[in-house]
């Protein structure tokens, strides 16, 4: 009986060591996956004029100065995803591209970063609430 046991002792152990093993795994692969979501926001871009109408205007609104449909328009964005370049805190200022039909700001945002918010270094759109970006060329 000592023998099943200790035969039983090892397979969970087994079993279980590979579980750990799949989950590093999943996470090194979700890790590879993140990390080339950040050049992919510095080289995939899209051009002023393709962008939806009123993505064109919150980018005239932007380089003008405003005025702004949303309290929130202007404010820090943190780049918690990771997927803009770097930069210090207060670098990235959100502004929201309005959604026809929708109730509240949607999903659309322009994402500028630089010193000067009339000014900026380089803007980014996203469609999809920040889970991808598009560097805008002008």
């Amino acid at each position: 009986m000592a023998f099943v046991a200790s035969i039983t002792s090892s397979v969970t152990k087994f079993a279980l060591t590979g579980l750990m093993l799949a989950a590093l795994a999943t996470g090194a692969e979700a890790r590879g996956w993140f990390d080339a979501g950040k050049s992919t926001a510095e080289e995939t871009t899209i051009a002023l004029a393709d962008l939806p109408a009123q993505g064109q205007q919150t980018y005239e609104a932007i380089l003008s100065g405003g005025p702004f449909r949303y309290d929130k328009d202007g404010s820090v964005f943190g780049n918690r995803e990771r997927l803009l370049p770097e930069a210090r805190r207060g670098h990235y200022r959100e502004y929201t591209v309005a959604t026809p039909g929708s109730r509240d700001r949607g999903a659309r945002r322009i994402v500028c970063g630089g010193e000067r918010r009339t000014a900026p270094e380089a803007c980014w759109y996203t469609a999809d609430h920040y889970a991808s970006f598009r560097r805008i060329t002008p």
